[in-house]
């Protein structure tokens, strides 16, 4: 599992048939875009044109592999797609008569056979425009699935001056972090404020932890308790660079102030970088994990093995605040350390066909108390391990409830002009059979971070769990 902004970029195949050739006849064009769907095998090639031939060959892709894709409605795809298309052709000065939507029926191949005649004979007004209008247009399709696994990886760019392990943005984290505004921003709770100053303009503007940002480009953050798109731009994605203007409030003094913020890269801690770190707290494991990353199991097996050596433990605090997922195997393997012979959980076709994910019963149990800190940044995979942890009654959570980030598993695949398209081929359930997509694993012991605990640097949720072990 991976997070939703992390794509499956790089994964691709020398497939990619170039922008020149010419369109297949419409028999071989519905037998590629049915068979072409297809797991990456080696070395991504040079990414070709987007073209109305490459949205075929996704959607039915989608059709045929996507979880729910035998029961899925393509209406709402094909409708999201040709608005995306209508509304680049009015950024961009062509609001073309020719531009207008067919009826479409539920018959997946008329309709498609309906929406490309009418794609092309809209594009065939703007070649200029062809390539933007394919790429807002499959985009559009993808977004439609309301999927957050689901995601097109192209055009996949990197600043000039990147370095391994650098950040690209404000330099800070916000209660509402960047996965959760794309993927489930009804979680998001007023007020919105700053846990985290990473570097870039955020430290060079002095912004500390639980300084209160009450707009965002001169828009509230939210409205009515309800979060607004505004949050979206504390988190820019290269090549954004437009500057974003904050007005902050600092309670501990009372100081209001605005500061505009130009997003760029900036050197991150070497210690954020570390999927693993861990610690002596009394005679308690602290063991925070950043992510599911391949051997994160096995790196957090021996950080408390080595916190135990030549003392005896009374129990395991492991930290997954900000663990935005990874491995589904490396979940599975990590909760094996707590119990055997369990399933940790169902990932489900749309006909309620399931695979069980089982533990690993070759994984020595560590046989120590098992505390969990949770919040809204714990996603996929994370969320995996905290369901598990709670249904099958192995520890407690604490903190705040889950992102809703699990729809399943995603699975790449390699479109024709070397993109790939990734999306779950089974959807993920708890335990207990329970659906944790959009809603989110709940904590036993609700303990939530506040602007004036960030401020201080306390940590209520950690106070609380060691408190727990040591009843």
């Amino acid at each position: 599992m991976t997070l939703i902004r992390t794509a499956a970029a790089g994964l691709a195949l020398l497939l990619a048939a170039a922008c020149t050739a010419p369109t297949p006849p419409r028999s071989e064009a519905n037998t590629a875009a049915g068979t072409a769907c297809a797991r990456p095998q080696g070395p991504a090639g040079a990414e070709t044109a987007t073209t109305i031939d490459v949205i075929e060959q996704a959607y039915f892709c989608i059709l045929g592999t996507y979880y729910s894709g035998a029961t899925l409605d393509t209406r709402p795809l094909l409708t999201a797609g040709f608005a995306a298309l209508t509304q680049e052709l009015n950024r961009n000065g062509h609001d073309l008569p020719e531009a207008t939507m067919p009826a479409l029926t539920g018959d997946r191949k008329a309709d498609w056979t309906a929406f490309e005649t009418a794609y092309r004979k809209t594009t065939d007004q703007v070649p200029d425009l062809r390539e933007s209008l394919a790429v807002v247009t499959l985009e559009a399709i993808v977004a439609a699935l309301g999927d957050n696994h689901a995601r097109w990886a192209h055009d996949v760019k990197r600043p000039p001056d990147y370095y391994d392990g650098d950040g690209y943005g404000l330099g800070l984290e916000a209660n509402a972090n960047g996965p959760q505004v794309d993927t489930n921003p009804g979680a998001a709770l007023a007020p919105l404020f700053i846990t985290t100053v990473q570097g870039g303009a955020a430290q060079k503007a002095g912004l500390r932890p639980g300084d209160i940002i009450e707009s965002i480009n001169g828009s509230a953050p939210f409205i009515d308790g309800k979060a607004t798109p505004a949050i979206a731009a504390l988190y820019p994605r290269y090549p954004e660079a437009r500057p974003v203007r904050l007005r902050l409030l600092r309670q501990a003094t009372g100081r209001r102030w605005s500061v505009t913020l130009e997003p760029g890269l900036y050197q991150r801690d070497l210690a954020a970088l570390q999927v693993v770190q861990s610690k002596l707290l009394d005679d308690v494991a602290y063991v925070r994990m950043r992510g599911f990353a391949p051997d994160s199991a096995d790196r957090v097996f021996k950080a408390i093995s080595r916190l135990r050596t030549g003392r005896t433990l009374t129990g395991v605090i492991l930290d997954l605040r900000g663990n935005g997922g990874g491995s589904p195997l490396e979940a599975t393997r990590l909760v094996s350390a707590f119990v055997h012979g369990k399933a940790t959980a169902y990932q489900c076709t749309v006909d309620g066909t399931c695979e069980t994910s089982r533990t690993d019963d070759t994984v020595e149990l560590l046989n120590l108390p098992l505390m969990v800190l949770t919040d809204r940044s714990c996603a996929s995979a994370c969320e995996h391990f905290s369901s598990a942890v709670k249904d099958l009654r192995l520890g407690r959570l604490v903190g705040t409830r889950t992102a809703g980030v699990i729809s399943g598993p995603a699975q790449p695949y390699l479109l024709r002009n070397n993109t790939t398209l990734s999306f779950p081929v089974r959807h993920h359930l708890g335990p207990d059979r329970e659906v944790i997509d959009r809603i989110g694993v709940p904590p036993d012991h609700h303990v939530p971070l506040t602007p004036k605990d960030a401020a201080a640097g306390r940590d209520p949720a950690l106070a609380k769990a060691l408190t727990l072990l040591r009843k």
